[in-house]
C-alpha cells in the first residue's frame, strides 16, 4: 500500500508541476502577447510624431521657397527697373552731346583732340 500512496502522491506532484507549468507557460504567451501590443502602439506612435514632424517640415520648406521666390521676383524687378533709368540716362547724355556738338563744332573738335592727346599719353606710361 505504501507503493500505492507513493505512487499517487507521485503522480499528484507531476500533475501539479505539469499545472504550474502550463500556468506559466500562458502567463508567458500573455505577458509576450501584451508586450508586442504595447511595443506595436509605442512604434505606431512614434511613426505618427515622424510623420508629423516631416509635414511641419515640409510646409516650413514650401514656405521658404515661395517667399524666396517672391524676394527674387522682387529683386529681378527692381533690377530691370534700375537698368531702364540707366539705358534713360545714356541716351539722355548722348543726345547732350550731339546737342554739343551741334552748337560748338570747334570746341568739340578740340575737346576730342585733347581728350585723345591726354589719353594717349597716359596709355603709354
Amino acid at each position: 500500500m505504501n507503493k500505492q500512496v507513493e505512487a499517487h502522491e507521485e503522480g499528484s506532484a507531476a500533475e501539479r508541476i505539469e499545472e504550474r507549468a502550463e500556468r506559466i507557460k500562458q502567463a508567458t504567451s500573455s505577458a509576450v502577447n501584451n508586450t508586442k501590443e504595447a511595443t506595436k502602439e509605442a512604434v505606431d506612435r512614434a511613426a505618427d510624431h515622424v510623420e508629423d514632424g516631416l509635414h511641419r517640415a515640409t510646409d516650413k520648406a514650401a514656405d521658404a521657397a515661395t517667399r524666396a521666390s517672391a524676394k527674387a521676383e522682387e529683386v529681378k524687378q527692381r533690377g530691370r527697373e534700375t537698368y531702364d533709368e540707366a539705358i534713360d540716362r545714356a541716351d539722355e547724355w548722348l543726345e547732350r552731346a550731339r546737342d554739343y556738338v551741334r552748337e560748338k563744332p570747334v570746341q568739340s573738335v578740340a575737346i576730342a583732340l585733347g581728350a585723345g592727346w591726354l589719353l594717349g599719353r597716359i596709355l603709354r606710361r
